[in-house]
């Protein structure tokens, strides 16, 4: 069984720079089990059976993942991406789609824009719609490619911008409403609390959650600071040094899991005594090996789009069944549950006039309004026809730091709208993007 830590084979393989798709190449052909070629058609989309297919008689969708296998959020995108293997080979066991099975062409992006644009325009002819892209900017870097292919994308990220653009197909409330939320929770339960500092990286990712915290500081009359951070463990002295001269009660952190631990245990070592909330990236059960531990115990909390490992759902029991004897992680319930919206669009457009085409998966996902996320999250928080103000979820989960708990964190507080979210007039993406 693949351990936590280690790449699978497949992983292994993307981590290269250049790969080859062998087999379920588009033929121009329709699907598979016999059917004409209404049943689907065009880019990663073959009549031809995939290779090692589960259901020999159908035909093959292929969707492309960009990752991080070997930058800063490696250690979180390899679980995502473990996770994503097993939901799409559990879709293949339980039959396919519309008489498809999915395979995926995994790539590595470096955590970088350009990196990413590179991965794919090596996939572009090749690939249906992309299950997994991670990162803010990097989807923002493919993003105009992405209009000109008609390919859709499940975002390994939750920028507010994603609510606004219809080729992305999201889970969970985004970087803005879950700093409000976050905020909002911790006045009410780790109070008093007279001012917020937010700390990020200088991108769009922890501009998208300052704004939010920024929004919820304001709307409860709390002093409000910003600072900007950037990536790599060594780098987080004037971060510190920061947190330590405005000695904020609490700080909104959105880095990844290394910076925030170094961020908090090294500003509590010269002092500090508030409270930190992470947004989603910045766990990591591996961070329980650190020395940073004890004080991410005591004054870390976890602020994500939905329950921890352990979460009480059917999704849940159906990942951990999925994959078996891997290491308890939160990273594994991110990439199962980013996978939910993909398989109802592709569900829907297998029902469409002309079968699973680009434009009839675009359609489907412009049309999407509910999501079965077997218990993860509310069917609701899948819709995307309408209007964002309305249709956008805005409930976040908030968990703490516990060394005996299945990946490392409890949940201290169920999916909750907070006041700042809840009355928040939702009329464009949180923070501008460039």
């Amino acid at each position: 069984m693949r351990k936590h830590g280690f790449l699978p084979k497949t992983l292994a393989g993307a981590a290269i720079a250049a790969f080859a798709l062998t087999g379920c190449r588009d033929d121009g052909g329709g699907g598979g089990n016999g059917e004409d070629d209404a049943a689907g058609s065009g880019p990663g989309v073959s009549s031809d059976p995939c290779p090692d297919a589960v259901n020999e008689e159908n035909g093959c969708i292929t969707l492309g993942i960009i990752t991080d296998l070997t930058d800063t959020f490696s250690a979180v995108a390899v679980p995502v991406t473990e996770a994503q293997e097993a939901f799409w080979q559990r879709v293949n066991e339980e039959g396919g789609i519309g008489g498809f099975d999915v395979q995926l062409v995994i790539a590595d992006g470096e955590y970088d824009p350009q990196t990413t644009s590179q991965r794919y325009q090596e996939m572009r002819s090749d690939v249906l719609a992309l299950a997994q892209a991670l990162g803010s900017s990097q989807v923002m870097a493919i993003l105009d490619d992405m209009r000109d292919d008609n390919v859709i994308a499940a975002p390994a990220s939750w920028n507010s911008a994603w609510d606004f653009e219809p080729l992305i197909v999201e889970s969970g409330a985004n970087y803005c409403f879950e700093a409000m939320n976050g905020v909002d929770w911790a006045l009410g339960e780790r109070g008093p609390i007279e001012s917020v500092m937010a700390i990020g990286y200088p991108t769009d990712f922890g501009e998208d959650a300052a704004y939010g915290a920024e929004t919820a500081a304001e709307a409860n009359a709390v002093e409000f600071t910003q600072i900007t951070t950037p990536t790599g463990q060594d780098n987080q002295a004037e971060a510190i040094s920061q947190v330590v001269q405005n000695d904020p009660d609490l700080i909104v952190i959105t880095a990844g899991p290394t910076e925030t631990a170094t961020i908090v245990a090294g500003a509590a070592a010269e002092g500090w005594q508030g409270t930190a909330v992470g947004s989603s990236p910045t766990w990591n059960p591996g961070l329980l090996q650190s020395d940073a531990a004890p004080v991410l115990e005591e004054r870390y909390f976890h602020a994500s789009p939905w329950g921890p490992w352990d979460y009480e759902s059917a999704g849940h029991e159906a990942m951990q069944e999925a994959l078996g004897d891997v290491t308890p992680n939160f990273a594994y319930v991110m990439g199962w549950a980013w996978s939910y919206p993909m398989l109802a669009v592709l569900e829907h457009a297998a029902e469409m006039e002309g079968g699973i085409t680009r434009e009839n998966v675009v359609a489907a996902a412009e049309e999407l309004e509910e999501v079965d996320y077997e218990g993860i999250l509310p069917p609701e928080a899948g819709l995307r026809a309408g209007d964002p103000n309305e249709t956008a979820y805005r409930a976040s989960v908030i968990n703490r730091v516990t060394a005996d708990a299945p990946g490392g964190t409890e949940m201290e507080q169920d999916l909750t709208v907070g006041p700042t979210a809840e009355s928040y007039d939702y009329s464009g993406p949180c923070a501008a993007l460039d």
